[in-house]
């Protein structure tokens, strides 16, 4: 049966991937955003409510006369962006699903591969922060059954993102491998690495809607496909045409030396990064549209992905930007130096 769908938010991957989906099933799908961001949704297909989420007050009398089947917030950043979430939806909408994230257990984690009981932990204000967005939310279901579902993607790419890697600027991996120029690895490129495609995550979401025993409880929505960084970059530079020249360097010496390309070596790709999908497969087996796991292979999405930005002029010239003669500087000096520094016992 079509139902009436809200997105809060609506032009990120993810939400691009399954508002499309939905609306292919014959759902109706309403984006509420400002409307600085280009959709890439087809224009007619969809209803457009303008407004920032962040004027509370306006959010909130924007939806106190409307009800809907499911809602989907994309853009709860902070416990005051749930709590006005909380306080627009209660009691007019069928169930309410927050996109969270696996950076709630980011850091060392205490099993592999890591499932939904893992304690929280996360050593970044993104994760910390979505930490609180849900123990609002699950302070709201028992104790006034808000029916909300929590989904904690990982990495999640495709068409309208770039191909990203483990340092450095993500817009010029391409050209980088394409020149055949070495690229910089943090550590030695053996820590474990999940990239689920956005049509699964997508599909993810959508299996939860419509299921009871989803309600009050929280999902990994991840790949099932692990691999190295030093695999993720041979694939993606294989699929690109290039060559993956990797130059390990030590991560605490690129904080040290470059911490403004170094963000994501402090939390999620510090630690190996796989998740245990098995629980939103077993919930949603009996509902409408079961999740069964991973169907796009990261060599698939990853040359969705790469064609996406050929044809979009999205692959930046490496030479251009101050990051890339950096990064042939950095590499120069320690495939040149590191050995000979080095104290040889005898």
């Amino acid at each position: 049966m079509p139902m009436d769908i809200l997105f809060i938010g609506g032009t990120g991957l993810i939400s691009t991937a399954t508002a499309r989906k939905l609306i292919a099933d014959g759902h109706q799908v309403t984006c509420f955003n400002r409307g600085k961001s280009e959709s890439r949704l087809e224009e007619g297909s969809y209803e457009v409510i303008l407004g920032d989420r962040k004027d509370y007050a306006t959010f909130e009398n924007t939806f106190s006369d409307k009800t809907f089947d499911v809602v989907v917030d994309m853009v709860a950043f902070s416990p005051d962006d749930t709590a006005s979430a909380i306080r627009a939806f209660k009691g007019r909408c069928g169930q309410f699903l927050h996109c969270s994230t696996v950076c709630v257990y980011s850091g060392p984690p205490t099993l592999i591969p890591t499932p939904e009981h893992e304690p929280f932990h996360s050593i970044g204000g993104y994760g910390k922060n979505k930490i609180k967005c849900e123990e609002a939310l699950f302070t709201a279901y028992e104790a006034d059954g808000f029916p909300v579902t929590i989904l904690r993607p990982s990495h999640s790419y495709g068409e309208g993102g770039n191909v990203i890697r483990s340092w450095g600027k993500h817009e010029t991996f391409l050209d980088r491998v394409r020149k055949n120029k070495p690229v910089i690895v943090h550590g030695d490129g053996t820590s474990l690495w999940a990239s689920c495609h956005v049509d699964d995550v997508g599909r993810g979401f959508i299996a939860t809607i419509g299921v009871d025993a989803c309600k009050g409880q929280a999902y990994n929505i991840t790949a099932d496909e692990w691999f190295t960084w030093n695999d993720y970059h041979r694939i993606a530079a294989e699929v690109a045409g290039g060559t993956f020249d990797p130059c390990y360097i030590p991560t605490d010496i690129l904080r040290e030396v470059a911490p403004a390309l170094t963000g994501g070596t402090y939390e999620i790709f510090a630690y190996p990064s796989v998740f245990d999908n098995g629980k939103i497969k077993r919930d949603t087996a009996a509902g409408p549209a079961p999740y069964t796991g991973q169907t796009v292979s990261f060599r698939e999405g990853v040359a969705r992905n790469i064609a996406w930005m050929d044809e979009n002029g999205k692959v930046a010239d490496t030479d251009a930007t101050p990051a890339g003669p950096y990064e042939d500087s950095l590499v120069a000096v320690w495939r040149s130096g590191v050995n000979a520094a080095l104290p040889r016992m005898a």
